[in-house]
């Protein structure tokens, strides 16, 4: 090992260094100041996050080509150490309402993050599927960290088993890729599909599917998203938004690297296969979301169809593309931590309730959280001056520059169709009169209010001002598209 092979992975070496002592310092906190390993744990991302600047401007490929330091990598860390940072204030008083008072929570989410992070490093499959399982094993526990609340236990064990299943996809996959061009490297997998090198390209496109399946399941794309509202439902709240945004920008983070990097040569093989999920998933989503009465099952199928417009910008194959995707990406995490955020607000230690009824009359009960929510169900829907607007203008555009313009027509139509259930929600809040029973809703704790206005700012200024982010993402992925030969 050398000095590259450590900066090459600095961001998530230090977020899983962290994590371990923050394990051990835990040891030594009492059960009711478990907030202090919160704070802690935030002051690790934010340690993370100020190692990003000096890592700035370098590109570097270390552990003989199997990870690599670029814009595009360094970019998701900070997406990611953002959004854990605001999962954690979230919890601060979700979990000691709920009795969560469990100190392993926030490592367990941090070994999480860090795995995100290594999946957007990630230039070979075989750190691709060490990443995914680094992301996902906290997962399976964070879901489960409930008890004994059964909802809880039973997301956990659906996403065990099916993630389980999925991983089992993915390794298979990994294996026929590696037999049909004898590297698992994506530059030199690249580099075989050009010069001609395959012999068996039917073994190739077989792992490719395989593989596509794996991560179809990680973004919930149709038909891989069956696992998607049970476990959303089931989850504690604060998990549930941690998995909507970071694991499904983790996911896209390795789809963009594996299909427009590795496989970009053989674009006209897999571009329509990418393009009709993309559309499945989309209709699919937002259809079934009309007819969903909790809201958290209503975001879990508005989770599924927001991976379809992502899957849009995929299957355009373009630099616009990506950028589009990156954008959308962050866009669609400050809005979705929004709703969220809004949500965890709702019910107490004994009852969670997330019907949509119970958001009757919200607005007489706490305008703020109200207009927070408010805001979020606009941007998911692309109305401006929105976050979720100007992501699905630039993924529109993409798809339209490739030539995909009926793909772009059903993203349309489907965000039409989405309009119904997301301004149900806005009617219900302000529209209808709150029950006899219904306690008015609290700002007082500091972590809540915080992640409400971080959310709901950055969701109003993306909308606004869009131009800052979209120079940031358009030089993180400038040096990662002129080698992917987009």
């Amino acid at each position: 090992m050398n000095p590259n092979d450590i900066l090459t992975i600095l961001p998530p070496l230090l977020l899983v260094t962290g994590s371990t002592i923050l394990l051990l310092i835990d040891l030594f906190i009492p059960r009711a100041s478990k907030s202090i390993t919160a704070w802690l744990a935030i002051a690790v991302l934010v340690v993370v996050i100020g190692s990003l600047p000096l890592l700035s401007g370098q590109s570097l490929v270390g552990f003989s080509g199997m990870a690599s330091l670029d814009g595009y990598a360094l970019f998701l860390d900070g997406l990611f150490a953002i959004v854990a940072i605001i999962t954690i204030l979230l919890t601060l008083r979700y979990n000691q309402d709920r009795g969560i008072m469990r100190g392993e929570f926030y490592p367990l989410l941090m070994f999480s993050a860090s795995g995100m992070m290594l999946m957007g490093h990630a230039v070979d499959l075989l750190m691709v599927f060490v990443a995914v399982e680094l992301l996902s094993i906290p997962l399976y526990i964070l879901c489960g960290i409930a008890h004994p609340r059964e909802g809880s236990e039973e997301s956990a064990m659906k996403y065990f088993l099916l993630g389980s299943f999925a991983s089992g996809f993915l390794v298979y996959g990994i294996a026929l890729i590696y037999g049909a061009s004898g590297t698992t490297q994506l530059a030199h997998i690249a580099s075989k599909i050009t010069a001609g090198e395959i012999k068996d390209l039917l073994l190739l496109f077989a792992g490719i599917a395989l593989l596509l399946v794996g991560l179809g399941f990680k973004v919930a794309a149709v038909p891989f998203h069956m696992w998607t509202p049970d476990v959303y439902e089931g989850a504690p709240t604060t998990v549930t938004a941690f998995m909507a945004t970071a694991t499904k920008a983790a996911g896209f983070a390795a789809i963009v690297r594996v299909f427009l990097f590795g496989l970009a040569p053989l674009i006209a093989t897999w571009q329509p296969a990418i393009a009709v999920i993309a559309a499945l998933t989309m209709i699919v989503g937002n259809v079934i979301a009309l007819s969903q009465t909790n809201l958290k099952r209503m975001l879990a199928y508005s989770s599924v169809a927001h991976a379809g417009y992502l899957l849009m910008g995929v299957a355009s194959g373009n630099a616009a593309g990506t950028t589009g995707v990156l954008f959308y990406l962050t866009s669609y995490a400050f809005t979705t931590l929004a709703a969220f955020a809004a949500m965890t607000s709702m019910g107490n230690a004994a009852t969670e309730d997330q019907s949509i009824d119970a958001y009757a009359g919200m607005f007489k009960r706490s305008p703020a959280i109200a207009l927070v929510l408010t805001l979020a169900m606009l941007s998911l829907t692309g109305i401006p001056p929105t976050a979720g607007f100007v992501g699905k203008y630039f993924l529109f555009q993409a798809a339209i520059g490739a030539n995909l313009v009926w793909l772009a027509i059903i993203g349309v139509l489907t965000s039409v169709v989405s309009a119904y259930f997301y301004l149900r929600i806005i009617v219900t809040m302000f529209m209808r009169e709150p029950a006899a029973d219904a306690q008015p809703l609290s700002l007082s704790h500091v972590g809540r209010t915080a992640a409400l206005a971080i959310t709901a700012v950055a969701t109003l200024f993306l909308g606004i001002l869009p131009a800052p982010l979209l120079n940031l993402v358009t030089s993180a992925v400038a040096a990662f598209t002129s080698t992917a030969h987009l």
